[in-house]
């Protein structure tokens, strides 16, 4: 599957656009990962806990929506955005990591 950020794709022709597809993740940032995140905070540096659980949470939300764009019947997915949120605060936080594109047919 071609995925791209451009609305179109060098050297190909778009020759059917299918539809906006979607990969949505939820993941909770859970009380043992905020404590530690709060001494990063404190001292300085990187949250390796918190990137590599955003890595793996934004790589599920892409594989989800070149799912979502198969079973559509694409072959590339252009416009590719992936949008992160945060929801709640504190021990009861989460994030919300959203990937979306048009699914298009190619040749």
């Amino acid at each position: 599957m071609l995925l791209t950020t451009t609305n179109s794709v060098e050297g190909k022709q778009i020759v059917e656009y299918k539809e906006i597809v979607y990969g949505e993740v939820v993941a909770g940032a859970n009380f043992i990962r905020d404590f530690f995140a709060s001494f990063t905070d404190i001292f300085g540096g990187r949250s390796r806990s918190y990137e590599s659980k955003l890595t793996s949470a934004r790589q599920d939300a892409i594989n989800e929506m070149v799912t979502n764009a198969q079973r559509a019947g694409a072959n590339a997915v252009v416009g590719v955005e992936v949008n992160y949120t945060s929801i709640g605060s504190g021990s009861k936080s989460m994030f919300m990591i959203v990937a979306s594109g048009t699914a298009v047919v190619v040749r």
